[in-house]
């Protein structure tokens, strides 16, 4: 397994922040999610530092999607970031964690009238439109108000980025946003630039997830700066702000190789402000929306490991999880990387499937993988699941969502409580 930010080990057994994996455990229990602060806080910095050119503006938000709860949104405003979120929990979420509403982008393919309500009770400062239905209702909301909403229209460029295509949001038959090569686009962008409650600002694209090619991002910039071009001469719009959206993939077993994040968002920026002065564009700000590329490597999920067995040429490993904590590996065939936290000196002389304890035949979490032999009570530590883990998290089975610990510095602190079975039934009528 690659160690990742302030993973150690020492005798034996796997640190995260200064803090062995057993300590975690004992504290907290298991499953649990762990989430690497400092490694966060790196990452978050790199993008800041990349991401700068002296001829565009920039801005960066954090997709909140990937993971988000009041800690990790205080985190993210400490930072400086803008966030991006898609739904009316989301948005309670930042709301409650005291986040400046003014850098709140609200993202969503089907917003109802109530998340909408919600959005312009809370001052939202951008609201990216999925499509011309919502600029009317939204329009339609504001009508009689002294004030306008500041909005993009998401496009979708048609461009197919080489990944599952469960994380393809791009594709020509894709759910989001207005298609690029419909007829009536412009007809579309010039009737809500014509709406006097929006004031439209630019327009949002995003191509898909864990992409690695950077030729794919240049593509989709060169595609959406051209169009900005086609805008203004064909609808007399002038596009102030271009979102590029995320995707950038991250590490998680061997062959997956990451944009190297210094050198690639140079590169990015170098290439939009040439395409823009080839276009003859006035200056435009880009903005960008890392979630993963910014969480995924920071996250370790620790499992108690249960009774193991043989059935047909499957060596099982059972874990007190699954994947109503980490439902990725069923949803598209995710793989990731780990260890026996408690015999990281031990060499791996058995290969096991790694299964979950839900009652699904597809509730397995790393097919095939050598690790030491593992006993009843030792400690698995999976790797790299600090996206898309806690935020997609279920109580499947009425199973209880994991708690979910910042480490750092050698101390822990809890970000979010385990549910207890109480918990489970609070909603219940009785």
């Amino acid at each position: 397994m690659r160690l990742f930010g302030t993973m150690t080990v020492s005798e034996g057994e796997l640190s995260i922040g200064g803090v062995k994996a057993s300590a975690l455990a004992s504290e907290y229990g298991t499953p649990l999610y762990v989430m690497d602060e400092r490694l966060i806080r790196e990452t978050t910095e790199q993008f800041c530092d990349s991401f700068r050119h002296h001829a565009l503006k920039t801005g960066i938000l954090y997709a909140a999607k990937a993971f988000f709860n009041i800690q990790m949104a205080r985190l993210a405003d400490d930072m400086g970031l803008c966030l991006d979120v898609v739904s009316g929990g989301e948005l309670y979420t930042a709301s409650e964690a005291g986040f400046p509403m003014s850098r709140v982008y609200f993202h969503g393919n089907n917003k109802s009238e109530a998340e909408l309500h919600q959005a312009l009770e809370a001052g939202v400062g951008t609201i990216v439109l999925d499509n011309r239905s919502e600029a009317l209702r939204l329009a339609a909301m504001l009508r009689g108000q002294s004030r306008r909403q500041q909005v993009l229209l998401r496009i979708n460029p048609g461009i197919s980025a080489h990944t599952h295509r469960y994380i393809q949001t791009a594709s020509p038959d894709s759910k989001f946003g207005e298609s690029l090569h419909d007829p009536d686009i412009f007809t579309v962008i010039g009737t809500i630039a014509a709406l006097p409650e929006l004031d439209l600002a630019g327009l949002h694209c995003h191509i898909g997830s864990q992409i690695f090619a950077e030729t794919t991002y240049f593509k989709a910039a060169e595609t959406m700066l051209e169009f900005v071009r086609q805008v203004a001469m064909r609808c007399n719009v002038s596009v102030r702000t271009v979102n590029l959206g995320g995707g950038f993939g991250v590490y998680y077993t061997a062959g997956d190789q990451p944009l190297r994040l210094s050198l690639f968002l140079g590169r990015l920026l170098e290439h939009i402000d040439s395409a823009r002065r080839d276009r003859d564009l006035p200056d435009l700000e880009i903005l960008i929306e890392p979630g993963r590329s910014i969480i995924g490597n920071a996250g370790t999920t620790l499992y108690t490991i249960g009774d193991t067995k043989q059935a047909g040429g499957e060596h099982y490993l059972f874990v007190d999880g699954g994947m109503s904590d980490n439902l990725r590996p069923a949803l598209y065939q995710a793989e990731y990387e780990a260890a026996v936290a408690n015999r990281m000196d031990e060499p791996a002389v058995q290969t096991y499937t790694v299964a979950g304890k839900l009652c699904e035949s597809g509730d397995v979490l790393i097919r095939h993988i050598d690790l030491p032999h593992a006993e009843r009570g030792d400690l698995l530590a999976v790797a790299s699941t600090g996206a898309y883990g806690y935020s997609m998290a279920s109580n499947y089975n009425r199973n209880v969502i994991p708690a979910v610990v910042f480490v750092g510095n050698g101390k822990s602190r809890l970000a979010v409580r385990r549910q207890t079975y109480e918990d489970l039934t609070a909603q219940d009528i009785r």
